[in-house]
């Protein structure tokens, strides 16, 4: 049967000279891009200052716009960020930890960086980090989740799908019992958007973050911050910039916030990075979510059955209802295999504790897919592994 996704692949450069399964970290590039980053090297250079009034500005705001859909948003309530863990800092400085409320509920599967981020901003704001843990190390429980929300929780801040596994976390229970307790919730999105249809609404969170760089091939430096308009509405962040003011270019030493995703804005934004971002979205909207979700069930359940029939252990969910898009399996000499594979323009990473990270995304053929484990069986045949094992770790 013909794959009407496998048109996408003429959009990105690299799928003509490697197998590239890395999506879970670095999307591959569109070949529009360096189109872009021309287009704002020569508004640079040929309006100079001008460009300000005439794009600039307002580009993290009309990115964000672009974004909104692939979540269920609507116009003007998506920000662009550097980073997510920068997103995560702007609404936890905009809280009060008062008691009885002060208490962010985490788990131990989320990202380092945003942890990092919140559990340093906590000690300072005077609030307490409630770290969930994971039975298997692989998966959050709902139930253990909803345990740990209680009457001093002001924010749930947890992964929609963990980085590690793939897990995808049941979010609209544990967001209805956050809101039932009275405490607001924010979402880490990285490895959910792009590969999973999502719908901010449907899920019912006051905050939505992810980024561009994985599932949808925007690359470095465009991440994003939905809020809630009624959310926006009751809360000032203390870590801002003047891309917030209503009036900035009064330049009031008084801060006068902006409505809806300006307020979530900092200081002057990272104008090449948002050029680069803007045509990976584009490419996932063209090619529908739903349509990369059935091609991801599917092809990840094949990498799945590959790895059980060389008895190799699947660290993702079994079940396609609970697996994000990645698949990682532990392999004899792992870490060193998986820099046998880059070596062979096989593009895969490697963590600690999941093993290999496969990745296929819409643009995928299902013979990269076979290809993968054809090549690790050679790997380990022919014991080409060995020259690797002595270097540093796999950094993807």
């Amino acid at each position: 049967m013909t794959d009407p996704l496998l048109a996408f692949r003429e959009e990105f450069p690299i799928l003509a000279r490697s197998t590239y399964l890395v999506s879970n970290s670095l999307g591959a590039m569109p070949r529009a891009v360096p189109e872009r980053l021309q287009e704002y090297a020569a508004q640079w250079g040929e309006r100079g200052v001008r460009a300000w009034a005439e794009g600039w500005w307002d580009q993290p705001v009309r990115l964000g716009d672009e974004i909104a859909p692939l979540i269920g948003a609507g116009p003007g309530e998506v920000a662009m960020t550097p980073t997510v863990s920068l997103a995560h800092a702007a609404v936890v400085s905009a809280l009060p930890f008062t008691a009885p409320r002060d208490t962010i509920v985490m788990t131990a599967l989320d990202f380092p960086s945003v942890r990092y981020t919140v559990e340093g901003l906590a000690a300072r704001l005077g609030a307490r980090v409630v770290v969930v843990p994971s039975e298997d190390g692989l998966s959050i429980s709902a139930d253990a989740l909803c345990a740990a929300i209680d009457e001093r929780t002001a924010l749930v801040a947890i992964s929609h799908v963990l980085f590690r596994s793939a897990s995808i976390v049941d979010v609209r229970r544990v967001v209805a019992h956050a809101k039932a307790a009275g405490a607001w919730t924010m979402l880490d999105a990285y490895h959910a958007v792009g590969v999973i249809p999502v719908d901010v609404r449907a899920i019912g969170c006051d905050f939505y973050a992810g980024g561009v760089l994985k599932w949808l091939c925007g690359g470095p430096g465009g991440c994003f911050l939905w809020a809630n308009p009624a959310t926006t509405a009751a809360l000032t962040p203390a870590i801002t910039g003047w891309q917030a003011h209503a009036t900035p270019f009064a330049f009031d030493m008084n801060m006068a916030w902006a409505s809806g995703s300006w307020r979530w804005l900092g200081g002057t934004p990272v104008i090449p990075a948002l050029y680069a971002n803007v045509e990976g979205p584009r490419l996932i909207a063209r090619a529908g979510l739903s349509a990369i979700r059935a091609k991801s069930e599917r092809q990840t359940a094949r990498l799945i059955a590959i790895a059980d029939a060389r008895g190799w252990k699947v660290s993702a969910p079994r079940e396609a209802a609970a697996r994000g898009g990645t698949v990682a399996f532990d392999v004899p000499e792992g870490a060193a295999v998986a820099k046998a594979l880059l070596a062979r323009d096989v593009v895969i990473d490697y963590r600690p504790g999941a093993g290999i990270r496969v990745a296929p995304h819409f643009y995928t053929t299902d013979a990269e897919v076979e290809r993968v484990g054809e090549e690790i069986d050679d790997i380990l045949r022919t014991e080409a592994w060995k020259p690797f094992a002595a270097q540093r770790s796999v950094v993807t």
